[in-house]
């Protein structure tokens, strides 16, 4: 899918990286992510002094998702910065952020990583716009689009005490 050659790198110091991972993809099963074409996968490979590898990529994709307020389907694009880290220290270091890869492997796979950061970065509650109306809590109109005569305040009976010392 997406692999770096790790002798290569090794020779060369830098590599750049490139490709794109189908929206049908085996990485994506159990996600529950619905996208809307390929995702995109640049950037550049290098080690480090201190035996880690770095690739600093840019993720960028299109997910389909449903409004928080009406349902209605939004596109969301996605452009991801990110400097992913990989060692063979068995320790994480601070919030895990150096992935763990095999020290005698000649190829480092790069998929399971932007599938990580794919989730992490997707926002679950979207808007369709900020003004968005959503559905009615009664009758369940979309009310973006139509109207409806329910009455939505309804005056909850635990604040009459309340009321009554404010009418007297």
């Amino acid at each position: 899918m997406l692999t770096l050659d790790l002798p290569r790198l090794e020779r060369e110091g830098t590599l750049e990286i490139g490709g794109t991972i189908p929206p049908d993809a085996a990485l994506w099963n159990g996600t529950d992510l619905v996208l809307d074409g390929p995702v995109s996968v640049a950037g550049t490979a290098r080690v480090a002094g201190s035996g880690e590898i770095l690739v600093d990529a840019r993720i960028s994709g299109r997910l389909l998702q449903e409004c928080r307020r009406c349902l209605t389907k939004v596109v969301t694009a996605l452009e991801l910065d990110r400097l992913l880290v990989f060692g063979e220290s068995e320790e994480e270091g601070e919030g895990g952020e150096i992935r763990r890869m095999d020290g005698d492997a000649t190829e480092l796979e790069l998929g399971e990583a932007v599938r990580e950061e794919l989730i992490l970065a997707v926002d679950p509650f979207v808007l369709c716009g900020p003004d968005c109306l959503g559905l009615c809590p009664s009758c369940g109109v979309d009310r973006n689009r139509e109207t409806c005569d329910c009455v939505l305040e309804e005056e909850d009976p635990r604040w009459d005490a309340l009321r009554a010392l404010k009418n007297e």
